[in-house]
């Protein structure tokens, strides 16, 4: 019984003698005759069995419904047909993002658009177009400050990413930095992807301050899990803030850890950036797009074809043509005159 295996819910055919065994287990309808006339005999046409037995028009409309009912159960349960084996092309990366929630990022010296924001929120603004372009990749999510945690697996589902990534606040994870630990934890979590596409994105402002876990030393734990980590050491450059008019105005000295992150990268394999506005940090994260072009063949499948509007039209021309008012047979001289 190999086509079974071709219904999607093969189940629903138990409903194939659902009439009959109502006819049976119901009890009958009262059939006393109300009004007798001289011609009640032969309205007398028996019950349906009776009427299949003897054939004619009542035992036809009747093997006609039985046949419609049964089409209707088939295609109820949703047969279905494979068609030819596809391949669909898929281009995808797995990538974790780090991203610095310490509490520099709470500095106002980057220019989004005509105003002055805080560095998270231009970093939120870059990352969120970055991400609209990873269809078919899978990104991850996690942030740092004295701890790293994880807020978004590896997955599919950008938008997810996207909303812990704007519900993220400046101090979530503590006013310090701890680079080395949120490379340890995205260590962990790309250690069980496939070999050559385990990559760490990590966005920072500062210098570790905090972890129990030195940068360096994560840095060799990424090397020897195969894990590549690009480095953005992000924030306004040498003590000067923009203004909304284009121009740097003096402000705090900067304190970044550039050396270390290039030893990160230099380590690991990958490449450290240096982002000084929204404009060079969306060119670097153009850069990674070039720089992670993950070739990921999908696999195979045959895509099943749904067969059920076949005997769902048996099913409904049949009803009809046993329900539809069949011209009556014209009686002849002697049938009129017995």
């Amino acid at each position: 019984m190999s086509w079974l295996q071709d219904l999607a819910w093969p189940w629903l055919l138990l409903a194939l003698p659902l009439p009959w065994l109502l006819r049976r287990l119901l009890p009958p309808v009262a059939t006393g005759a109300a009004l007798r006339v001289p011609w009640a005999d032969r309205l007398d046409t028996g019950g349906g069995a009776a009427a299949m037995r003897r054939g004619g028009r009542g035992g036809l409309r009747l093997w006609l419904a039985a046949v419609a009912w049964a089409c209707l159960c088939v295609a109820a349960a949703r047969p279905q047909a494979l068609g030819e084996a596809v391949q669909p092309p898929q281009a995808g990366r797995d990538l974790m993002l780090a991203v610095d929630l310490s509490g520099s990022m709470a500095e106002e010296d980057m220019l989004l658009g005509n105003r002055v924001v805080d560095r998270l929120t231009a970093a939120k603004a870059v990352i969120a177009d970055f991400l609209d372009r990873r269809g078919g990749d899978r990104v991850g999510l996690l942030v740092f400050g004295r701890r790293a945690y994880a807020v978004a697996p590896l997955t599919l589902d950008r938008d997810s990413v996207r909303e812990q990534l704007m519900t993220s606040v400046v101090g979530l994870a503590g006013r310090e930095t701890a680079i080395g630990d949120a490379i340890g934890l995205a260590v962990k979590r790309l250690r069980g992807q496939p070999e050559g596409q385990r990559v760490l994105i990590l966005l920072t402002d500062g210098v570790n301050t905090a972890g129990l876990l030195e940068p360096l030393k994560a840095a060799e734990l990424a090397r020897d899990a195969g894990v590549r980590v690009h480095t953005i050491a992000f924030g306004g450059a040498g003590g000067a803030m923009q203004s909304p008019f284009g121009f740097r105005l003096p402000g705090p000295v900067e304190e970044i850890d550039e050396d270390t992150l290039q030893r990160i990268a230099d380590m690991t394999g990958g490449r450290m950036f240096r982002g000084r506005d929204t404009g060079e940090l969306a060119g670097i994260y153009a850069e990674i797009d070039r720089l992670e072009p993950v070739e990921r063949p999908a696999e195979a499948v045959r895509p099943r074809i749904e067969r059920y509007h076949v005997p769902l039209a048996w099913a409904l021309g049949l009803a009809l043509l046993a329900w539809m008012p069949w011209p009556r047979r014209r009686r002849g001289p002697m049938e009129a005159a017995g």
